[in-house]
């Protein structure tokens, strides 16, 4: 890649030079990007929002373009601009022969070969997946915040879309190193991080569309496509934000599937002394902790009751506690680290008048009897007679097949 990224600059050359040529292409690539982001930033300035946003996204292409589509021999500027300018940001149209044919029939005799450009696009997404965009992640990046900073919500959030593209086709697996801002560019070779994800969505409109595309597709890169819920640090830094903005429904969802209990309980005595009745204020902790406990996370569950009971202003300390719930509650965590079921049937029948005060108590109880204490799901079909007892056997066989692949993902219990 060294003569290629000194093509970058250059206008038709194909040697680029050895080794000792790396270091000073790449910085002449870093100044150059330097320097077209000044120039962005002045439009951006003067008002001329819609130019400057075209032109980032014009960047962004032809990097693509640049280095990973034309020959080295034809690598500059002009080619990548007249080839956007026939493909109008079709993607589509990038790697089809008459794109690049009736443009420049005889500059590259190799266009004519079958499977061609089919090969051109493999190439491509190898090389995106071997970190080749860093320039162009991160101009887009500054750009997005640029356009927020001057309330151009639309700009700034299709270019942040533009960022998570980028991050969507590295193949670097995600960790808590990977998104802890300090490795973050080491291993994915960007100066981004969960909390510039993070930073992002809190500049967006909280009631723009885009930002719910934005943080679901985000999500979705963070689960390293693992089909879970996302990764715990973002979800941590999303809750974080929702909690600043006062949307305390949302950021405990966030906080539910990060492992941040501190966090959680602050947040929740927060809304609690807030938005919450008094006498309620058992509630709040109560739900939380068993629905931690119905995502198996027993130490968030210790820690959020622990950190709510010595921090609310209504509660007074304990334990015991002059609540009856909030005694439920401590004991049940007493009684998962002990596993008996005998224990977790008595501690559920006597404090029936407790747990009735919310009707979904004892849907929570159900599954946290299945995780901890080994009670069989309960057979609820609607249905009788043979359909009834296939559909049982089916849901039965489902669930076995979900406690192999683990039980953290599959809760059948809405955790809103």
């Amino acid at each position: 890649m060294a003569a290629e990224q000194e093509g970058l600059k250059g206008g038709g050359g194909a040697g680029g030079g050895g080794g000792g040529n790396n270091s000073s292409s790449s910085g002449r690539n870093r100044g150059g990007v330097q320097r077209v982001e000044g120039k962005l930033r002045a439009s951006v300035e003067k008002g001329d929002y819609y130019e400057a946003h075209q032109m980032y996204r014009t960047l962004f292409f032809r990097s693509h373009i640049l280095l990973f589509i034309l020959p080295t021999s034809m690598r500059n500027w002009y080619v990548a601009d007249t080839v956007l300018m026939d493909i109008r940001f079709d993607p589509t149209k990038l790697f089809a022969p008459e794109t690049w044919a009736r443009r420049y029939p005889n500059k590259n005799a190799k266009w004519e070969r079958p499977g061609y450009f089919k090969d051109l696009r493999n190439t491509s997404d190898r090389y995106m997946s071997q970190g080749k965009h860093v320039e162009a992640r991160e101009l887009m990046y500054s750009g997005a915040l640029l356009f927020f900073s001057h309330n151009q919500q639309n700009s700034a959030a299709d270019l942040s879309m533009l960022v998570l593209e980028s991050l969507e086709k590295s193949d670097a697996k995600v960790t808590d190193e990977l998104l802890d801002s300090h490795t973050f560019t080491a291993q994915l070779g960007c100066a981004l991080s969960a909390q510039n994800l993070a930073k992002v969505f809190s500049l967006m409109d909280p009631n723009s569309p885009e930002r719910v595309a934005f943080v679901s597709r985000a999500l979705k890169w963070s689960s390293g496509g693992s089909g879970k819920l996302g990764h715990p640090k973002l979800h941590q830094l999303l809750a974080i934000t929702l909690w600043k903005e006062q949307n305390y429904c949302e950021s405990r969802y966030h906080f539910l599937h990060s492992t941040d209990g501190e966090g959680c309980a602050n947040m929740l005595v927060e809304y609690s002394s807030s938005r919450g009745y008094r006498s309620e204020a058992d509630m709040f902790v109560a739900q939380a902790v068993l629905q931690f406990l119905c995502l198996k996370n027993k130490t968030s569950a210790l820690v959020v009751f622990t950190t709510y009971t010595q921090k609310h202003p209504s509660i007074e300390r304990g334990p015991p506690f002059v609540q009856p719930l909030l005694n439920f509650i401590w004991f049940l965590l007493l009684a998962v680290d002990g596993g008996k079921l005998t224990v977790f049937t008595v501690l559920c029948e006597q404090y029936q008048p407790s747990l009735k005060r919310d009707p979904m108590y004892n849907e929570y109880l159900d599954r946290i009897g299945q995780l901890f204490f080994g009670v069989p799901p309960k057979q609820t079909s609607s249905y009788g007679g043979l359909l009834g007892n296939l559909l049982n056997s089916l849901m039965v066989a489902g669930e076995e097949e979900d406690a192999e692949d683990g039980q953290e993902d599959s809760s059948p219990i809405e955790l809103d």
